[in-house]
Order: C-alpha cells, then sequence, then structure tokens
C-alpha cells in the first residue's frame, strides 16, 4: 500500500526544463543538455520522487564539427519525450541549427542518430502531438535571440513518423501581451479539448500558463493555473504533465538557483471545470502555488530512495552515466586501466575553452568531493586536478614544474608536493567552495582563499576533473558525502 510524503526539490539538481511521460508502470524523465555530452539524459522512477539516470539519447552532438569545441548555452534547448506506437521519442530545438528527433524502442537506449527534422535558426522547445484521427502536429516557441520573434507559439503538421514537417505553421497564440516570453510549449489532449502548457514571464519571475481550446489551431483561451504565491520558489518554471496508473495528475517543473542550476521540484493537480490547477490552490481561485511537502503519488506500492548517481570508484571500463564532457568526446581523452581513470590532457591555455573537462552537476547545497589523483606522468607545464566550472571557475590541481610537481590554485602555489599521489577536495555550502588536500587521507589542510561558484550559461555550475597539456594524470575515484560527514578515504596513497 502506497503511503508517506515527499519533500520539493525531488531532484536536487540541474535538469533544466524536465519532460515527463509514463509508460505502463514506468515513468521516464528527459532535460536540456546544450553543450554537454553525452547529452539528453533518461531518468527512470517507478513513483514519481525517486530518480535514476538510465542512459542518454544522445552520444554526439550534431553538427559534429562544431560541438567538437565548447559551445556554451547553445546545443540541446527544451526537450520533449513521447512514447507512440511502441517506440520513444524526442524532440528537441537547437536555437541554432533545426528541430532534431531521436527514437528508441528502449529508453535506456540505443536511440538513433539524430535527424534533423527542419532546418530553422530561433526554432525552439518542440513538442510533438499525434491525434487520435491519426494526424500528427509539432509545436514550438521562438528564440528572440536568433529569429528576432518571441512570445509566440507556432503548430506545424508533421508526418505520422515525426521525421519531417508538413507546412509552414501557424500562429496558435500570442504571448506579448499578457503572457511575455511564453515557450516551452507541451500539447496534451483531454475530454475533447486540446490543452498547451506553456510557461511565461520569465525563468526567475513567471508563471504556468495553460491554454485550451477545442480546435488544436485556436483560438485558445489562456489561463494562469500556477505561480510563486507566497513561497520561495521562484518561476516556478517549464515542464510537463503526467497521469499515474491510477488516474492521479502531477506536474513536473524546474525551480532557478543560481549556481546549483534548475532543480526539479513535483506538483498535484486536479482539473476543475477542465482546466488544471497546479500546486495547491487555497482560495478556490483556480490559481495553485508550489507545495513544499505532501504526499507521495498512488503507484500502488512504496519504492526506495533512489538519486541520480553521483560518486564513481572508476571500476568498470565505462565512466558513470553521471559524468559528461564540455564537448564531443575524443576516444584519446580517457580509459579506465585497472580501477583507475586515466585522464590525458588537452594543449589548452583556458578552461573555458577546454573541451576535455569531465564534470558533472552539483548534487545537493552542501556537499563535498574528494579523489586521489596520482600525477607520476605530468610534465612541465602540465596541470590536472578538481575543478568547479561555471562562467568563472577554480580548481586545485597537481601541476608538472622543471623541478618537479606542485599543488596549485589558478592563481597561486600552495606547495611543492613529495609525493607524487594527493588527496584533493572540495567542500560546497551555498555556493562558497573551500578546497583542501592531504598526503594521507585523514588530515586535510586548506588550499588557497575560497571561491564562490558561479552558473555557466543557462547551466548549474559543475564539478569534476580536468587535465591540460601533453601528459596525463591518474585518478582512483571520484566520491560524493554530504558535507556534515567525512569523505571515506583509504589509508594509503600510491
Amino acid at each position: 500500500m502506497w503511503q508517506g510524503s515527499y519533500t520539493n526539490p525531488i531532484i536536487d539538481a540541474d535538469y533544466s526544463d524536465p519532460d515527463v511521460i509514463r509508460v505502463g508502470d514506468d515513468f521516464y524523465l528527459t532535460a536540456s543538455s546544450f553543450n554537454c555530452v553525452p547529452g539528453l539524459p533518461i531518468l527512470h522512477s517507478k513513483d514519481l520522487v525517486n530518480w535514476k539516470i538510465i542512459g542518454h539519447a544522445l552520444q554526439r552532438q550534431p553538427p559534429y564539427d562544431v560541438f567538437a569545441k565548447p559551445q556554451h548555452g547553445n546545443g540541446v534547448w527544451a526537450p520533449s519525450i513521447r512514447y507512440h506506437n511502441n517506440e520513444f521519442y524526442i524532440f528537441y530545438g537547437d536555437p541554432d541549427f533545426g528541430i532534431y528527433m531521436v527514437k528508441a524502442r528502449n529508453a535506456a537506449g540505443p536511440w538513433s542518430e539524430p535527424l534533423l527534422v527542419r532546418p530553422a535558426k530561433g526554432w525552439i522547445d518542440p513538442a510533438p502531438f499525434w491525434d487520435d484521427d491519426g494526424n500528427a502536429y509539432l509545436v514550438h516557441a521562438w528564440a528572440n535571440s536568433r529569429s528576432g520573434i518571441k512570445s509566440i507559439l507556432t503548430i506545424n503538421r508533421m508526418s505520422p513518423g515525426g521525421t519531417k514537417l508538413l507546412d509552414d505553421g501557424k500562429m496558435v497564440f500570442d504571448g506579448r501581451a499578457n503572457h511575455p516570453t511564453i515557450e516551452g510549449p507541451k500539447l496534451y489532449e483531454r475530454n475533447g479539448y486540446y490543452y498547451i502548457f506553456a510557461p511565461a514571464g520569465g525563468v526567475t519571475a513567471g508563471w504556468q500558463t495553460v491554454l485550451r481550446s477545442k480546435n488544436i489551431y485556436g483560438p485558445y483561451e489562456d489561463r494562469i493555473v500556477m505561480d510563486r504565491g507566497r513561497t520561495d520558489i521562484n518561476g516556478p518554471h517549464q515542464g510537463g504533465w503526467v497521469e499515474t496508473k491510477s488516474g492521479e495528475s502531477w506536474f513536473i517543473h524546474f525551480q532557478d538557483r543560481g549556481a546549483y542550476g534548475r532543480i526539479v521540484h513535483l506538483q498535484p493537480m486536479k482539473w476543475v471545470n477542465d482546466w488544471p490547477v497546479i500546486g495547491e490552490d487555497p482560495d478556490g481561485d483556480g490559481k495553485g502555488e508550489p507545495v513544499t511537502t505532501y504526499r507521495k503519488p498512488n503507484v500502488g506500492r512504496e519504492y526506495p530512495v533512489v538519486m541520480p548517481q553521483t560518486s564513481d570508484e572508476f571500476s568498470s571500463n565505462k565512466l558513470g552515466l553521471q559524468w559528461q564532457w564540455h564537448a564531443n568526446p575524443v576516444d584519446s581523452w580517457m580509459t579506465i586501466i585497472r580501477g583507475r581513470l586515466r585522464l590525458r590532457g588537452v594543449p589548452h591555455e583556458d578552461l573555458w575553452t577546454t573541451p576535455n573537462l569531465l564534470l558533472q552537476k552539483l548534487p545537493s547545497r552542501r556537499f563535498m568531493v574528494t579523489t586521489l589523483v596520482d600525477g607520476s606522468h605530468l610534465m612541465e607545464g602540465d596541470r590536472s586536478g578538481l575543478l568547479i566550472m561555471g562562467r568563472e571557475y577554480s580548481y586545485l590541481a597537481i601541476a608538472g614544474t622543471a623541478g618537479g610537481l606542485r599543488l596549485v590554485r589558478p592563481d597561486k602555489t600552495i606547495r611543492e608536493l613529495k609525493n607524487k599521489s594527493v588527496f584533493l577536495r572540495v567542500s560546497m555550502s551555498d555556493g562558497i567552495c573551500e578546497f583542501s588536500y592531504s598526503t594521507d587521507g585523514k588530515n586535510f589542510s586548506p588550499a588557497g582563499e575560497p571561491f564562490t561558484a558561479k552558473p555557466g550559461v543557462w547551466i548549474g555550475a559543475k564539478v569534476g576533473l580536468f587535465s591540460l597539456g601533453h601528459g596525463y594524470a591518474d585518478y582512483d575515484w571520484f566520491r560524493f558525502a554530504p558535507l556534515a560527514q567525512s569523505a571515506q578515504t583509504p589509508a594509503r596513497a600510491r
């Protein structure tokens, strides 16, 4: 018997523009990945509360030559995931190149190579819809930065297989007067109405708009069905509606938390006079506000606590699914040999333009990461270490010099190293990062001044590893722990 409650956020990590579906007893979620590769993360849940990464739909990002270099803030914007004719579909917009589609029989993959459904500039946030009469459609928004158009929504006819658009589209809603910057549309049908769920008003100050019409091309009535209300959940922004087998409606959306990225919330949803009401509506005016704690969805039973993966022991010949590169990866960047990650350097001066940054999302407001690195094979001028990356970045690294190895921050030498191996740590609390090091894995010493993390372009800050230069460094493991606890580290260093 299901019971208990959950507390938002359900995923305290940067899964921007989440979209969700149910297939049988299983729920699947994808999110924007921008320039990070592999992209289009696929998360799985049995209860809408506990989520685990099961794969990625995009192993390399097209155009492949363009994304061989970091393209901060470009790439995958606001995907939508659907299940149709026994296949999973994801449509996503690249604001510079157009609308792409990938599909798979199994949500964990393998997924097809991206198909460019429509070359276009400034088309974003696509969502497909297959009607009961066999017709297929695609709704999308517009990026003002590329097209000079914003705050309107367009619907195109689409081939039944989702491989091409059949017309130039029709504007179905103009939000410039009352719903500026309307975007992220999701198209559904219920009780004879077509609904478009779309956030408006901007990421941090906006609200959830829902449109409805008896005709897919409108005219659409509009209503704000959730805003911030009396809560501290800013936005609340873009997401998707999903139903449980028991008939309950739920809405998943994100909240922008600055350096921590766009974290994921789950809201109860009910239907009143064929309008959705999202969250709690204490005054009954049809406009809800986000909940912080609520009863869990009725999925028939309890499921154990699961969170997206973080730590990696490098015990497999593959990286954990939590890792992403900052550009399309090259095989020579890394290997895993006898339980150690070998991260090879790439010659670069500035980490902002470096493609082989191996990073993952911040997992919570307060945490620490510890890793053990062996710098024996770093050459003069090389650097490799632990990185916090955003529009600004900082790190603690081993540097190769003519006189041997040094422990360094970006603008400071911390100490000369007698050992080839050193434990590196960063602790983060409310955006403040403190780096430290140890030679025995037990006693850690501060390493320079604290650093205030900054978000990247449309993404939160990330944490991970880097190697610059011509040599390589070996990492034994990469471990997260709650900040209040001690990271478990072996008593020896190679």
